[in-house]
């Protein structure tokens, strides 16, 4: 069994709604989270205390998720923290991006809670192994 504890998630999403509904079931698994609506709020976070995971949505308030997911990779190692990208976009082009930007998993929305816990658990994981990343 995955322990949770002491896992910290900092999850950018600009919709409310989302945010609250994910933060939620998040801490119910025992994650300590932090929800910011903006990239700008995701990097003064992330120079403080970088987390164990980002969870960033494909649009933010303050700019295009990816893009800012690129801008995030130039200054921080892939190795310090794992990503994964939320959208509503199921195309195989904004997957492609995602994983380019530096990614290392994708999540189409609307999305089984469930799927979303074994993607972080995956993630959590490998990072704590030592596993590289893309």
């Amino acid at each position: 069994m995955f322990d949770s504890s002491g896992v910290r998630i900092l999850l950018v999403q600009s919709e409310p709604v989302l945010s609250e509904l994910m933060s939620f079931r998040l801490q119910l698994l025992g994650y300590q989270i932090e929800a910011v609506g903006t990239g700008g709020e995701a990097i003064d976070r992330i120079r403080i205390e970088p987390p164990h995971l980002v969870i960033v949505d494909t649009a933010l308030r303050d700019s295009d998720g990816l893009e800012w997911l690129s801008r995030l990779r130039g200054e921080f190692k892939t190795d310090q923290f794992s990503v994964l990208v939320v959208s509503l976009d199921p195309s195989l082009e904004t997957v492609e991006r995602a994983f380019y930007a530096g990614a290392q998993d994708y999540l189409i929305t609307p999305f089984d809670p469930v799927v979303l816990e074994q993607k972080i658990v995956a993630l959590v994981s490998h990072a704590a192994n030592g596993v590289g990343s893309r």
